[in-house]
C-alpha cells in the first residue's frame, strides 16, 4: 500500500460530498426566506393601499357632510400612508417592491392626491362633493395595488422555484450521502463482520484487504495484524500451554513447600526436630544432593552444625564447627543473599574435604532474624548447578520462616522458664507467709525448751512442749492447706468449679459447714485474676480454720456489674480497728497484697462475737488490659 499519498480520513470524505450541497441548500434557504419577507412586505403594502382607498372615500363622505375637524384628520392619515409606502416599516414589516412599473404608478398616486389635497383644502363657505376627482384618484391607487400584485407575483414564482431547487439539493444531497455511506462505511463493515466470523470459526488466516486509507483502512491493517497474531499464537499454543503449565507447577511446588515449612515450624516443639526437618525439606524442594544448617554465635565467627541430610560422615565430624572465613559455606555477616560456589574453581586445602567428596557446587544461603545474621543454610550440589531468580526468592522466604520459627521457640522457653520462676517465686512466698513463721515459732519454743532443761524446770518444759506440739500441728495443717491449694485449679471459663473443691476441701479438713451462692452473670475472668481471687478467698478460709472457732461459713459471689467475693462466718470474731500484729494480721496482709496487685478492693468487717467478713471487689473485666502481675519472688528467710 502506497504511505506517500494523502490519506483522507472518513470524517473528510463526507464533508467533502455533503459540504457542496450543504451550502447550497443553505443558500436556497436564505433566498427562500428573504423571497418570503418580500412577500410579506408587499402584502403589507398591498394592505395599506387597500386601506388608502377607504380613506378618500371617507373624505368624500366627510366632506358631502361638511365635517371639517374629521375631514383634516383623514388628510393627516392619508399623508401618513404615503410615507409609510415610500419609506417601508421594517417591524410590520411592510416593503414596497420597487420596479419601474411600481415606481411610476406610486408617482401618479401622489401627484393626483396632490390635486385632491388642493381642492379639499380650498377655503369656502361649504364643502360639495366631488365625484370626478374622487374616481381618479382611486383609479390611480387601484393601478398601484395592480403593480404591487404583479410584482408579488414574479417573486412567488420565484418562491416556487426556491423551493423545487431547494428540493432537488436535499434528495440529491440524500442519495449522494447514501451511496457514500454504503461506500465508505457499509461495505468496509460488511468485510470486517465477515472476516470477524470467519476467525470465529477458527479460520486464523481470514483478512481484510483496506479498500481506503482512512478509519476503516486502519482498523482493516490492525485486523489483519491480530489475525496475524492469533495464527502465530494458536501455532505456538500448544508449547504455551506446556511452557505455563510447567511454571504453575513449579509455583505450586514452591507454594506447597513454604506451606509445608510453615506448618514445621508451627507445629515442632523442639530446635532438634525443626532444623532436622527443615534442612530435610529444603534438599527436597531445591533438589540439592545434600544440605546442612549451621548456626552462628554473636560474633559470627564460628558456625556450629545444627542438622544435615546427605552430608558423609567424615565431612560431618570435620566440619562440626567451622571459624568464618576458613570456608566459603561459612557467610559474613554483609552477606545479604544466597552464594554460589564453584568447587572446582576454587584452591586450597579448605575446599579439598567437598572435592573429595564429590561435590561441584555449594549454595550458601544466610539465615537473617531483624538484619541479623544467625546462621547459613548450605545446599550441596554434584554437578554444576547455578540459581534462578525464583529459586533464590523461595529459599530467602524458606529461611525467613525458619528464623521465625527458632525465634519463637527460644521465646516460648522463655515465657515457661518465666512461668516456672513465678510459681516458684510464688510457692517460695506461701512458704515464707505460712510455714515460715511457724517454724521461726518452732525455733524459738525449742530454744526455750533447752534454757528450761538446762534449769531442771518441769513445769516450764511441759509448757514449752505443749507450745511445740501446737506448733507441729499449726505446721502440719499449713502444710496440707498449701498441698490444697497448689492442686487447685481454675477452668478458663468459670471460676465456680474451683469454688466448689476448694469448699468441698476445706469442709473435709475442718469439719466446718459451707455454703455457696453464686447472683447474676457476667464476663468470665482472666485466668490469672481467677487464680489470685481463688487464693484470697482460700486465705480467708484458712483464717476461719485457724482463728475462727466457726460452725458454718458462707461464700456468695456476685457477678454484675463486677465480680464481688464475700466470705462470712459465725466465729467469734476479733477487733478489727485493734493495730497488734498476730497471725491473723498476717493472713490479712497477704490477702491485702494480693488484692492490690489486682487493682482489686479487700475489705474486713469483725467484731468480737459477732464473726468475720470479708470482701473483695474485683476491678470492671472490661478495664483489665493485662494480666496482673505475677508476685515478686522473696527469699525464704525465717523471721
Amino acid at each position: 500500500m502506497d504511505r506517500s499519498r494523502t490519506h483522507w480520513t472518513l470524517g473528510a470524505k463526507l464533508a467533502l460530498m455533503g459540504l457542496p450541497f450543504l451550502l447550497l441548500g443553505l443558500l436556497t434557504t436564505a433566498l427562500t426566506l428573504w423571497v418570503s419577507w418580500q412577500l410579506d412586505g408587499g402584502a403589507a403594502a398591498v394592505n395599506e393601499a387597500g386601506r388608502m382607498r377607504m380613506q378618500v372615500y371617507r373624505m368624500a363622505w366627510l366632506a358631502g357632510k361638511d365635517e371639517r375637524p374629521a375631514l383634516a384628520a383623514q388628510l393627516e392619515s392619508f399623508d401618513s400612508s404615503l410615507v409609510l409606502l415610500r419609506h417601508g416599516d421594517p417591524e410590520r414589516p411592510l416593503v414596497m417592491p420597487w420596479d419601474d412599473s411600481v415606481r411610476l404608478r406610486f408617482e401618479a398616486v401622489q401627484s393626483e392626491w396632490a390635486a385632491y389635497r388642493h381642492r379639499w383644502a380650498a377655503p369656502g363657505p361649504a364643502l360639495a362633493a366631488q365625484d370626478e376627482p374622487t374616481t381618479g384618484l382611486v383609479e390611480r391607487i387601484d393601478q398601484l395595488v395592480t403593480a404591487i400584485e404583479a410584482h408579488l407575483s414574479r417573486f412567488t414564482s420565484l418562491m416556487h422555484l426556491l423551493q423545487l431547487l431547494t428540493m432537488t439539493v436535499a434528495v440529491i444531497g440524500s442519495a449522494v450521502l447514501v451511496v457514500t455511506g454504503y461506500r465508505y462505511v457499509l461495505e468496509p463493515v460488511t468485510a470486517l463482520k465477515q472476516a470477524i466470523g470467519r476467525v470465529r470459526e477458527g479460520d486464523f488466516e481470514a483478512r481484510v484487504q483496506p479498500a481506503s486509507s482512512d478509519e476503516f483502512g486502519a482498523l482493516a491493517e490492525g485486523f489483519n495484524d491480530m489475525a496475524e497474531q492469533l495464527h502465530t499464537q494458536y501455532q505456538n499454543l500448544e508449547a504455551r500451554v506446556a511452557e505455563k503449565t510447567f511454571e504453575l507447577k513449579e509455583k505450586r511446588e514452591r507454594l506447597e513447600a513454604l506451606y509445608d515449612v510453615s506448618t514445621l515450624v508451627m507445629h515442632t516443639a523442639t530446635l532438634e526436630q525443626l532444623a532436622q526437618g527443615f534442612t530435610a525439606r529444603v534438599r527436597a524442594v531445591v533438589g540439592a544432593d545434600a544440605a546442612a544448617l549451621r548456626w552462628t554465635d554473636e560474633s559470627n565467627q564460628r558456625f556450629v552444625m545444627l542438622a544435615s541430610d546427605g552430608l558423609p560422615t567424615n565431612m560431618l565430624e570435620e566440619e562440626h564447627c567451622i571459624r568464618a572465613g576458613d570456608c566459603h559455606c561459612g557467610v559474613t555477616a554483609g552477606q545479604t543473599a544466597a552464594k554460589v560456589v564453584p568447587i572446582h574453581a576454587l584452591d586450597g586445602q579448605s575446599q579439598l574435604l567437598c572435592e573429595r567428596a564429590g561435590w561441584a557446587t555449594v549454595v550458601a544461603v544466610p539465615i537473617r532474624l531483624k538484619e541479623r545474621l544467625i546462621g547459613e543454610l548450605d545446599l550441596f550440589f554434584t554437578a554444576e548447578r547455578n540459581l534462578a531468580e525464583a529459586e533464590r526468592s523461595l529459599l530467602d522466604a524458606l529461611t525467613v520462616h525458619l528464623a521465625s520459627g527458632m525465634e519463637n521457640l527460644r521465646l516460648n522457653a522463655l515465657e515457661k522458664e518465666a512461668a516456672v520462676a513465678q510459681e516458684r517465686g510464688f510457692i517460695a512466698r506461701e512458704l515464707h507467709d505460712s510455714i515460715a513463721q511457724s517454724l521461726a515459732f518452732l525455733k524459738i519454743q525449742v530454744q526455750l525448751m533447752r534454757d528450761a532443761m538446762e534449769q531442771g524446770d518441769p513445769g516450764r518444759m511441759a509448757e514449752v512442749l505443749a507450745e511445740i506440739e501446737l506448733g507441729v500441728r499449726e505446721s502440719h495443717g499449713d502444710v496440707r492447706e498449701l498441698l490444697m491449694h497448689f492442686r487447685t485449679r481454675t477452668n478458663t471459663e468459670d471460676i465456680e468449679p474451683a469454688l466448689h473443691t476448694t469448699l468441698r476441701k476445706f469442709e473435709h479438713q475442718t469439719g466446718i459447714a459451707t455454703r455457696l451462692a453464686l447472683h447474676g452473670q457476667g464476663l468470665p475472668l482472666p485466668p490469672d485474676m481467677q487464680i489470685q481471687a481463688l487464693h484470697i478467698v482460700q486465705e480467708a478460709l484458712s483464717n476461719v480454720r485457724k482463728h475462727a472457732r466457726a460452725s458454718e461459713v458462707w461464700l456468695d459471689v456476685w457477678r454484675q456489674p463486677v465480680w464481688r467475693f464475700v466470705v462470712r462466718d459465725d466465729g467469734i470474731g476479733f477487733d478489727a480497728g485493734a493495730t497488734s500484729a498476730g497471725e491473723t494480721h498476717v493472713g490479712l496482709g497477704i490477702m491485702a497484697e494480693r488484692a492490690e496487685r489486682l487493682h482489686a478492693t479487700l475489705e474486713v468487717r469483725s467484731q468480737p462475737g459477732s464473726g468475720t467478713t470479708v470482701s473483695l471487689v474485683l476491678p470492671p473485666v472490661a478495664n483489665v488490659s493485662q494480666p496482673p502481675a505475677a508476685p515478686a519472688s522473696h527469699p525464704m528467710a525465717m523471721n
